[in-house]
This record gives structure tokens, sequence and C-alpha cells, in this order.
């Protein structure tokens, strides 16, 4: 007996090592057919192992130090994944489902300005790029858990613009193939955390579906804490906005589903933003520009069906806001400091109710600022109130407007600003009201170097002051009413704001009192 347990195990101690020699030996011709399997698989991309390890007991295998490039543009490698382990799932085997487990370590994802660009043209749709045929290849069996640890993903645009970091990356999903019975429709758990732009931290916790057509399927909770913005200056530029400073810190619930997006935000914050909306095209005004585009993003998702989004709290503070028009000679930035604003209750759904905006701060660093607006989405045609007050600006600040739209600047004096809108069904009550106090235009030491006909034009600027003067309290002061129907009911709130800013402004304020001024036949814009 004891003889043929000895005999036994020899030949098992045998079989054992025959196997481990002949998995030695399988390796690299494993490894050549899986890469060719891989590659037959993908469109546009190419993928490089250095190793594969099978490992028969247990039948898992780990591939080592792979990279994938991108055939149009191969350097930089998009991705290099030193370790990659993909194994079968024993715990589904035991409930007679036959899964694989993959985990992967220490991945590194990269992509540049050419790189995306090229990733956004090929009109190809994700799911036939061949990239769940790739993974088959790797592992005959399809994945229900994945595990990933300390994942990095960089964005590089073009310029001198720092990159997008996401480091530490974890991510668990399980239960992707459904092997467990649950009840709901994302039955499979779905854990992300890591940290962006070194600081800031994300958070996403909940459950998806990978199994929904025509794609995957997330609810979940999301938290971002101490997001720096300006990282996203480079993307936000192509939009005319520049972020050059702020901190983000928000927590929310996503859903996206083929027929359901619901974003949901209870608080969002914004800390100490500094951001401009840059217009450059001489053909139209800043204004209208910004209008237009924002018109559109409001006209396709306003009342939306399949689109929810809901943000209940957004605080900014502390923050400094502006436009910039590049477009005019000389240019010029309009802009608030210390700005404190409050949304409340915004919603694309007009069955949300009313949405307020709260807003402060100093008009060109000096003018005490506030604005209160209400916003009712009910109906066909925008319902809103508008109140706005600006006390004392110094009009000194002003000057490079001034030049650029009457071509005269000031050495002194002050300017305020009071306007009181009301949008009803359709039609548009309100006044705007400017004032201006102890204008000085003409300084003949500061204008020295000018031109005879540029200090006589300001010359004629100064007198018209003087007489239009509100004697005894030295202000010039007019008042604008605005009334009438909208030439488009259809047209949105933001529209409709802006393009007020457009006519009260420039028409009401520039050059100064309501009315254009008419000098030796030129005509002040």
């Amino acid at each position: 007996m004891k003889r043929g347990l000895v005999w036994l195990a020899a030949i098992l101690g045998s079989l054992v090592v025959l196997v481990f020699i002949a998995a030695f030996f399988l390796d690299e011709p494993l490894r050549r057919r899986t890469e060719a399997k891989i590659n037959a698989a993908l469109k546009g991309y190419t993928v490089r192992i250095e190793k594969l390890d099978f490992h028969p007991i247990g039948f898992s295998l780990d591939l080592e130090n792979s990279v994938i490039t991108q055939d149009a543009n191969p350097e930089p490698a998009v991705a290099e994944i030193p370790n990659l382990t993909a194994s079968v799932n024993w715990r589904a085997l035991l409930s007679g489902h036959v899964v694989a487990d993959f985990e992967i370590n220490n991945p590194k994802l990269f992509l540049n300005f050419k790189q995306s660009q090229n990733e956004i043209k090929d009109k190809t749709p994700i799911k036939e790029r061949g990239w769940q045929d790739a993974v088959q290849a790797i592992y005959p069996l399809k994945i229900n858990e994945l595990v990933i640890t300390g994942g990095e993903l960089t964005y590089v645009d073009q310029g001198q613009y720092r990159p997008l970091e996401l480091t530490n990356v974890n991510v668990t999903a399980y239960n992707i193939r459904n092997v467990i019975s649950q009840e709901g429709e994302y039955p499979s758990e779905v854990y992300i955390d890591g940290t962006v732009f070194k600081n800031g931290k994300i958070v996403l916790q909940g459950n998806a579906d990978f199994l929904a057509e025509p794609h995957i399927a997330i609810k979940a909770e999301i938290q971002a804490n101490q997001i720096e913005l300006d990282y996203f200056r480079p993307i936000t530029e192509r939009y005319n906005f520049s972020v050059r400073r702020g901190v983000l810190s928000t927590t929310g619930t996503i859903e996206y589903a083929k027929n359901k997006k619901i974003l949901s935000v209870p608080t969002l914050n914004v800390q100490n933003l500094l951001a401009d909306y840059v217009h450059t095209k001489p053909a139209t005004s800043p204004t209208k520009e910004l209008s237009k585009k924002a018109d559109k993003v409001i006209r396709e998702h306003s009342n939306e069906p399949t689109l929810e989004l809901d943000v209940n709290d957004v605080n900014i503070s502390d923050s400094e806001l502006g436009i910039v028009n590049k477009a005019s000679e000389p240019q010029y930035r309009l802009f608030v400091t210390g700005a404190q604003v409050k949304i409340q209750n915004l919603s694309n759904q007009g069955e949300e109710g009313t949405a307020t905006i709260t807003a402060s701060g100093r008009f060109m660093n000096s003018g005490k600022t506030r604005l209160v607006a209400r916003l009712r989405p009910k109906g066909k045609s925008p319902n809103f109130d508008l109140q706005l007050a600006i006390d004392q600006s110094e009009l000194k600040a002003l000057n490079p407007l001034l030049r650029a739209y009457v071509g005269a600047d000031v050495v002194a004096g002050q300017f305020s600003f009071y306007s009181e809108i009301a949008v009803r069904d359709g039609s548009i009550n309100g006044y705007v009201k400017p004032l201006f106090k102890d204008v000085d235009v003409y300084d003949p030491k500061q204008d020295r170097k000018k031109g005879i006909f540029t200090k006589l034009y300001e010359g004629i600027l100064g007198g018209l002051s003087w007489i239009l003067e509100n004697r005894p309290r030295e202000e010039i002061a007019t008042t604008t009413k605005i009334s009438g129907n909208l030439s488009d009911p259809q047209t949105s709130v933001t529209d409709i704001i802006l393009g007020l800013v457009q006519n009260a402004f420039f028409r009401a304020i520039l050059p100064g009192l309501e009315r254009e001024i008419e000098v030796g036949g030129r005509k002040g814009r």
C-alpha cells in the first residue's frame, strides 16, 4: 500500500513538472497568438505584449508590459499596462457560471491633442472598434469582476498648458455579467476613486448594468472636492471662456441610461473663481455672440423629457467675473470683483418651479453691485424678473470702453446704473437708468500728447455733460423705458437678458445720455 502511494505521488509530481515545463514552452507561442488576435480585432490601434505567463494550476495568465499605440499618432503610446492578470472566477463557477476575473495594476493612459482629435473624427462607433473582441482574445471567458489599482490618466493639450492628470485611480466592478441574481435595473456594484490635479479628490459609487444596450447604464453618487478649475483652461478657451483660477467642490447623483439621463446636484461650491467670456469676432457684439451660444444650449435641453438637470444650491464666492472684447479697438474688459453669487432651484424642467439668482460685488472694482433674478420656466415663453443696481463706480475705469465706442476718455467721474425688467408671456416691461456724476472729460496735463482734434472732441463732450448736468446734484441722469412684445415668443431667458445688456448698456449709457451724440457729423456708436 505504501509503495503504491509513493508511486502514485511520484507519477502525479512528474505530471505536474511536465505541465509546468510544457507551460513554459507554451508561453511564447501563446503570447504571439494572443497579440495577433488582439491586433486583428482592433481598428486604429496596435497592441504589443512583452511577456505572457500561463499558470496551468488555476488556469490564469499574466500579460506583462503591454503597450497600446494609436496607428495615426503612434508616439507617445496611449497606454502602458505593467501587469494584467486574468483568471477563472471560482465563486461564480460554483453557481454554474463560467466567467473571468481581470486585475490590472498601475496602468498609465495618455492622450494628447492630436490623438484626441483623431479619435473624435473617427466615425466608427466605439462598440465596433473591436475592444470587446480584443479582451476576449486575451482570455476566452467573459469578464465578471474587474479591479484596477494605481491607475494614471493624463491629457496634454496644445500650448503651454498644464496637463490634466488623474492619479491613484482605483476601480472595482462586480457582477458585470449579472451571474448573481439581484433585483433592480443596475445589478453590478461599481466604485471609482482617484486624485484630480494633485489636490482634488473624486469618488463615484453606485451600480451599473454593463449588458444594457446600446451602451452601459449607470446610477451612482458622485463627490468631487477641491478640483482646480484652471486646469480646464485649454478646453474652456476653445469655447471662448477663459478660466484662470477657481476651486470646485460638489456632490450629486447621476443616472445614465438609454431613455433616462438625470443629473441632480444638491450643492455646488466654487471659490476664488477668475473667469472671462472672451469675444473675438468683429462682426458681432460680445453679448450677442454669447447669447447665441447660450440660447442654442438652452433650446436643445429645455424641458427635454429624457434629460433632467436639477441644481439645488450653487454658491460662487470671492470671485472675479468679466467679459473681454478683443474685437474692439482698443480692447476692453468689463468685470465684477468680490463676486458672491447664489443660484437656487435651477432646473431644465418647467414643473420644478421658480429659480432664484442673487449676486453682489463691485463693478470695475469700485461700484457696489447687486443683482436679483427670478426665473419661472413654465409656459411656452420666458417669464422672469430682473433687478440690477450699480452704485458709484469709478468712470475712469471704463476708459478703454469709452475709447472704443465714443473715441474719448475721462479723467474723473462716477457712474451708477439701475434697472428693473419683467418679462411675462411674450411681453417685456421695465427701465434702465444710468447716472453720471462729476464727469471731467478733458485734462490738459493728461491729454497734452493727444492730437488737436481728439482734444477738441473731448472738450465738446465735456461741454455737453456740463449742459446736461442735473443741478444742484451735479448728476447726468436719464431713464430709458423698455416695453413691448418680444419678436420671438420662443426666445430664451439668456437671449433676452444679454440682448438687454447689449441695447441698454451700449445704447442708453454710451456715449452717456440715452441718445446717440452727434458731434460734427460724427456719430457715437
